[in-house]
């Protein structure tokens, strides 16, 4: 069961968008519906003890945590602190003194009554920012906008959050002004904008109400551990019968704004090559020919709505790129809405030659984009059902058939999967031994290990990661790492070393006739064979290449209130070999700083974290528009710069029609920069190896 619960984990957040059909518009809820309900109270007491018992972090409900649930609250409903004022704060904390206790008994009056002024507070501000929105605006007078933030001091008086919203105002209007919209069109739109999270405010239902609340109480033990309401359990099993129908991806709120966190291998949204982590969703339109629909604001399960479609359909997004800042360019793509299917996620394999210095050297590259494993067809008795150990394992002895000499494993952008793949892939490569600890919330640890004797390849071999690579990759990445088995080249890791699974209230409950809803709990984490924890540090690669230096606050590390690293003894197993790599990182560096593709990537990150950084953007037009054109010129300046030098002419994305066939060998270029100085590295390794002797060669004993 618990490669069940791996597995689900990687899904769910990617299942939220693959329904088939739009929920209805629902109707306004009336104020006097927004208080708590004795269902509400039974799962708020059932919650407490599950947590306190199950939960893998020990917490205690004491006034501390109580204080820092309730600021988590006031930021899932106020991110920006652009609503309530600083009197709201004191009457809510006032009210909140023995929060504790009351959670305790399943009080949740603080809850509803936050709800009900952050409604008062939303329909006055919407109200300012249209009279604002009517008036005129000069973009050519010194003034800056801040990008609020949870650290802003809460507004002292109306005045003072009058003043927030003029610059906010005049910030959405510039924005669209320079991504060259007309006057008539910006002012539609942004009062479209506001009005509707006036409209969805409305539509929140005492559940929805519930459920922000305690994931908010959730969210302050950890990340990954959340609740989810009867409607939302609904929509979710709904979900896991589709088979993945959607665009695939993996969106997350943040402020205002929907954000990809990740693309699932073999959907739409990552086959496109347009839609990459950390890209904003401004709009939604269905069709070709439907209206854009500004979605900025929106909850979450709004946009999703908006998204999710029959398969065959059309969706159109528009995007704003993450390297690109607050303005320019802005992107809108068509997706057609598929079923993701297991073979558009299986693995691929290809050979890199003419390497240069290489003395004829041949490199394998298997690409494994997620650890999956067909469980419906193994829970028939199928003999052959089709899985990543299964897949590679075919691929190796093609590439061997080829005459490789080395094999890189490509486990970049791999969220994970199946724990029992990357368990069995590892086996692949040693003979048996552990792989994976996995410790429980009680303090048991349990071992993971590959009992199968054999070994299908055992040549020089490395590993590329980069800061996508999560949970399962980490896993076989750290394993191959303990054993000395091979190489790890690229980025630290994400992160990701805890385990989730789905509790049905109910079942605490015995004969109650009332749907208390689920919860989704963090009941153990993984734990290298060394004894290190692949959480929050991930897996640190022997070799780093440059993009690696601007990596700042980005996967588990990015989370509030992540769990630590941390460590356990380590299990029982002997290294196969112990590798020397200063020479073949020495060589590696001096490649790439002559390189054009790595200089590319290099700007690129350089680029996402200087705006990453940005606290403030000017209010002035000339101003705005020359920085974005500065960095528009260095995005685009590096990329044709290396296309060119590869004999490449540069695609233009945004010409109409684009040439799909250029634009697609255009990325595949672009995807294998990195992985060709993987293998460059790994054929440094062979060439030094074939010129040493003795037990401390480069890349084998």
């Amino acid at each position: 069961m618990k490669q069940r619960f791996f597995w689900l984990s990687y899904l769910f957040a990617a299942l939220l968008i693959a329904a088939t059909t739009a929920l209805a518009t629902p109707a306004p809820v009336p104020l006097a519906e927004l208080f708590p309900t004795p269902t509400q109270t039974k799962a708020a007491i059932v919650i407490n003890k599950v947590l306190e018992r199950y939960h893998y972090r020990k917490v205690s409900l004491d006034p501390t945590f109580a204080a820092t649930l309730l600021d988590r609250y006031l930021k899932a409903l106020d991110p920006s602190r652009t609503f309530f004022l600083a009197r709201d704060i004191e009457r809510f904390q006032n009210g909140a003194r023995q929060l504790d206790e009351s959670l305790r008994r399943g009080e949740l009056d603080i809850a509803f009554d936050v709800f009900r002024v952050y409604r008062t507070r939303v329909e006055e501000r919407v109200n300012h920012a249209l009279k604002l929105l009517a008036g005129r605006f000069d973009f050519s007078a010194a003034e800056t906008f801040t990008f609020e933030s949870d650290t802003t001091p809460w507004a002292r008086d109306p005045a003072a959050l009058d003043e927030r919203w003029r610059k906010r105002v005049k910030h959405d209007y510039l924005s669209l002004r320079l991504a060259d919209k007309a006057d008539a069109e910006i002012r539609d739109r942004l009062s479209k904008r506001y009005e509707g999270l006036v409209r969805r405010v409305h539509q929140f239902k005492g559940d929805d109400v519930f459920q922000t609340f305690m994931n908010a109480y959730t969210e302050t033990i950890e990340p990954h551990t959340s609740y989810m309401s009867p409607s939302t359990s609904e929509n979710f099993d709904i979900s896991m019968k589709l088979s993945l129908e959607g665009i695939g991806a993996v969106l997350r709120s943040d402020n205002e704004y929907t954000v990809v966190q990740s693309t699932v291998p073999g959907g739409p949204a990552r086959d496109s090559g347009q839609v990459r982590t950390g890209d904003q969703i401004l709009g939604v339109a269905q069709g070709l020919n439907g209206p854009m629909e500004d979605v900025v604001g929106w909850r979450l399960e709004d946009v999703v709505d908006k998204i999710r479609g029959p398969k065959g359909s059309v969706v159109r997004l528009q995007i704003q790129p993450k390297a690109s800042g607050s303005s320019k360019p802005v992107r809108e793509i068509a997706l057609v809405r598929n079923e993701i299917k297991l073979e558009d996620q299986a693995a691929k394999s290809y050979v890199v030659e003419d390497l240069a210095n290489a003395q004829g050297v041949k490199i394998g590259v298997i690409e494994i984009p997620a650890f999956y494993r067909d469980f419906e067809a193994e829970g028939r008795g199928t003999n052959d059902f089709r899985s990543t150990t299964r897949d590679v394992r075919r691929l190796i002895n093609d590439l061997v058939m080829r005459g490789i000499d080395g094999l890189l494993i490509d486990l970049r952008s791999n969220g994970g999967g199946s724990l029992a793949e990357a368990t069995s892939l590892t086996g692949l490569f040693i003979d048996t031994g552990p792989v994976v600890q996995v410790k429980d919330a009680f303090g048991k640890v349990e071992l993971e290990a590959d009992r199968d004797p054999g070994v299908a390849y055992t040549g020089p071999l490395a590993v590329l990661v980069d800061r996508e690579s999560a949970s399962a990759s980490e896993i076989f990445a750290a394993a191959i790492q303990d054993y000395g088995r091979g190489l790890i080249v690229g980025e630290p890791t994400f992160g990701k070393g805890t385990v989730q699974t789905l509790i049905d209230l109910n079942r605490y409950v015995p004969g109650e006739q009332s749907d208390l809803g689920r919860l989704r709990l963090t009941m153990a984490e993984f734990f290298r064979i060394s004894g290190g924890s692949t959480q929050l540090r991930g897996v640190e690669p022997d070799i780093r290449f440059p993009s690696a230096d601007y990596i700042s606050e980005h996967g588990e590390r990015a989370l509030d209130n992540a769990l630590p690293w941390t460590q356990i003894d380590p299990a029982g197993f002997k290294k196969v070999a112990d590798l020397r790599f200063d020479a073949l990182a020495r060589r590696s560096a001096e490649r790439i700083a002559q390189d054009a593709g790595f200089k590319m990537l290099t700007e690129r990150s350089r680029l996402v974290r200087e705006v990453e950084a940005q606290k403030r953007v000017s209010l002035r037009e000339a101003e705005r528009r020359a920085e974005d054109q500065r960095r528009n010129q260095r995005f685009k300046a590096d990329q044709e710069r290396f296309l060119r030098a590869r004999g490449l002419k540069p695609v233009d994305e945004e010409a109409d029609p684009v040439d799909e066939e250029a634009l697609e060998k255009q990325r595949e270029v672009i995807a294998r920069i990195e992985a060709e100085e993987a293998a460059r590295i790994l054929a440094d390794g062979i060439v030094l190896q074939r010129t040493q002797t003795g037990p401390r060669a480069v890349m084998r004993d």
